[in-house]
């Protein structure tokens, strides 16, 4: 049986998914191993990235990104401490100096955990961070961070419950099944997809306790 291979950009033959680790060309964006993209081009969906922003998108393994999902980037930002945020200086023929990016609004880089799921035409919004295992809903704006197994939905984008209970979000932090070798990740696919809970967090205490 094949071994699954990151560095492949296209896992499903004659399907447009990609991984989107190997496709990346920007400096700016970091990408984990696995995590994949609903689509051809991961990174038309990250814009306003402008290299003098110095802004970075990080994004963990195993996430699952659906087609339409924006991350929105500081270049976005207008100057807002002003009477008006209308960017005279991007235009010929305007009197206004360029401002210096100490005091344009940057939020600091974007950053998102191992295994989310982003959906469909969601926007991600500068400096959020999205914690790992969080569900973001179809078409939410994500302007806020988003804790470790949270789901979120609307606009503005708030958590509507917790995946799981404090306990089994601790273990699933502390036992990190996203950083182990691809052998003991494929020997762990039937506990990761165990609908039987209680079953499952038994299992990751004794895995937690003898790695």
């Amino acid at each position: 049986m094949q071994q699954p291979d990151p560095s492949v950009a296209h896992p499903v033959p004659g399907f447009p998914v990609t991984y989107i680790k190997p496709t990346i060309t920007r400096s700016n964006i970091e990408v984990g191993d696995f995590t994949y993209y609903s689509g051809e081009d991961f990174e038309s969906c990250v814009t306003h990235h402008y290299a003098f922003y110095g802004d970075k998108l990080i994004i963990g393994k195993f996430c699952q990104i659906a087609a339409g999902a924006q991350f929105m980037m500081n270049g976005a930002n207008h100057k807002m401490d002003g009477a008006s945020t209308f960017p005279f200086y991007i235009f010929e023929g305007w009197k206004q100096e360029t401002p210096p990016i100490a005091v344009m609004t940057n939020k600091g880089d974007t950053i998102v955990g191992n295994d989310v799921w982003i959906g469909q035409n969601a926007t991600i919004l500068p400096g959020v961070h999205i914690g790992d295992g969080a569900i973001i809903g179809a078409s939410a704006v994500v302007g806020r961070d988003v804790p470790a197994y949270t789901i979120v939905v609307g606009n503005p984008a708030k958590p509507v419950r917790k995946r799981f209970d404090d306990e089994f979000i601790l273990l699933l932090q502390k036992f990190k099944w996203w950083d182990k070798p691809i052998d003991e990740i494929q020997a762990l696919i039937p506990i990761l997809n165990d609908s039987d809970l209680e079953h499952v967090k038994g299992e990751l205490k004794r895995l937690c306790q003898n790695p």
